[in-house]
C-alpha cells in the first residue's frame, strides 16, 4: 500500500512550465546575440564544439531534478503492517438519480453535479460509517457497494453521469429495493437509505418500498433537489447549451420538484424531507440524525505502519543535479585536444 504523507507539495510541479518559458526566452535571447556576431549556419565550423545542445540538457537535467526533489518532500510512504482495526459506525446506501430531469439548471452548475458534491462533503464527515451507491433511471444498478473506503467512494462518484443510465425514467422504487438488499442482514449497525432525486416521472410503488424497507430497521431519508416552478432540461453539444429538450409536440420539457411524493416517501419510511437549496442541500441534517442511529462494531484490515521512501527520489534528484551542475554551457577542451575536428574546412 503505497501513499504520500504530504501530498500537496505536489502542487509545486506547476513551477515546470514556467521553467519551460525561461529556457525559451533565454535560449531566443542568446541566439539574437549570437546572431549579432556571425551567421548561425557558420557556428560550427568556427567554433566546433560550440555548446547548442548543452543549454537544453542542463534545462531537462534540472528540471528532472526539481521533480524528483518535489517527490521527495512529498514523502512517498510504502505499508508495513496490515492490521485488523475495530470500528464502529452506520451503514448509509445512497441512491442517487441519474434521470436527464437532474441536469436542470435550477441548482448551479445543475441538479446532478450539486448532488454529487453534496455527497461527497458527506463523505467527508464519515469516519467509521460504511457507505454505498445505488443509481438509478428507469431502472436501478449498484455502483458501489457498501464500503469503508471513502477515497474509493469519491472516485465511484466522479464517474457517475446520466450517460451510464440506458434507460430514462425515475424508478424510485427500484432504487430502494436494491438498496435495502445491498445491506449486510447480519449486521446490527443502524441502515439508512438516502434517496436524492428530483422525484419527476417516479415509476413503481416508492411509498411501498419505503415502508417495507422501515419494516427492516431500515430509515428512509428523501432529499428534493429542483424547484417546484419548474425549468426546462438544457441540452449540450461540445460543452455549450444548444437547445432544450423537447416532447414529441416540440414544447419545451419543465421539471418540477415533486415535494408531495418525496414527503410520503420519507414518512413511510420513518425517514424526514429535506429541500435542497443552492446553499446547501440539507444531508448536514440527515448526518445529525445518522449519528444518533445504533451502531455496530466491524473490523477492517488497514495498514497502520509506514516507512518513508523519499531516499530514492532525493538521491535521484541531488544526482542529476551534480550532473547538471558540471555540464558547462562552455567548449569542452579535453575533447579539443583529441583535434575531432581537424579535417573541417578553415575560415
Amino acid at each position: 500500500m503505497y501513499k504520500l504523507e504530504n501530498p500537496d507539495i505536489l502542487y509545486a510541479v506547476i513551477a515546470l512550465p514556467v521553467f519551460l518559458v525561461l529556457y525559451l526566452l533565454y535560449a531566443s535571447w542568446r541566439r539574437k546575440k549570437l546572431k549579432v556576431f556571425m551567421d548561425l549556419e557558420l557556428t560550427n565550423s568556427i567554433i566546433p564544439l560550440y555548446p547548442q545542445y548543452k543549454l537544453l540538457t542542463k534545462y531537462l537535467l534540472f528540471s528532472l531534478a526539481f521533480l524528483f526533489l518535489v517527490i521527495a518532500l512529498a514523502n512517498p510512504q510504502i505499508g508495513s503492517k496490515l492490521q485488523e482495526v475495530k470500528r464502529e459506525g452506520v451503514d448509509i446506501m445512497i441512491a442517487l438519480d441519474l434521470s436527464n430531469s437532474m441536469l436542470a439548471e435550477d441548482f448551479s452548475p445543475n441538479r446532478l453535479e450539486k448532488s454529487k458534491r453534496s455527497i461527497s462533503k458527506l463523505v467527508d464527515r464519515l469516519h467509521s460509517d460504511r457507505i454505498g451507491i445505488v443509481v438509478f433511471g428507469g431502472e436501478a444498478y449498484v455502483q458501489l457497494p457498501l464500503t469503508s473506503d471513502y477515497a474509493a467512494a469519491k472516485l465511484f462518484l466522479r464517474t457517475v453521469s446520466t450517460d451510464i443510465i440506458p434507460t430514462q425514467g425515475t424508478a424510485i422504487g427500484e432504487a430502494i429495493e436494491l438498496a435495502q438488499k445491498s445491506f449486510d442482514e447480519k449486521s446490527k449497525a443502524g441502515k439508512a437509505i438516502i434517496v436524492i432525486t428530483d422525484g419527476e416521472n417516479h415509476e413503481g410503488d416508492a411509498v411501498a418500498a419505503a415502508s417495507e424497507a422501515a419494516s427492516s430497521d431500515t430509515k428512509v431519508f428523501t432529499v428534493g433537489m429542483g424547484s417546484a416552478k419548474g425549468v426546462p432540461i438544457p441540452v449540450y453539444r461540445g460543452g455549450r447549451r444548444v437547445d432544450y429538450r423537447k416532447d414529441r409536440e416540440g414544447n419545451s420539457i419543465v421539471t418540477r420538484l415533486n415535494e408531495d411524493m418525496l414527503k410520503e416517501i420519507a414518512e413511510a419510511g420513518s425517514g424526514m424531507y429535506i429541500r435542497a437549496t443552492n446553499s446547501g442541500s440539507g444531508l448536514d441534517i440527515i448526518m445529525d440524525e445518522l449519528e444518533s442511529m445504533e451502531k455496530a462494531e466491524y473490523g477492517t484490515k488497514v495498514f497502520t505502519d509506514y516507512e518513508d521512501r523519499f531516499q530514492y527520489p532525493l538521491a535521484v534528484g541531488l544526482l542529476l543535479l551534480v550532473i547538471e551542475f558540471f555540464v558547462s554551457e562552455k567548449r569542452n577542451r579535453w575533447l579539443m585536444d583529441l583535434k575531432l575536428f581537424e579535417g573541417k574546412s578553415k575560415i
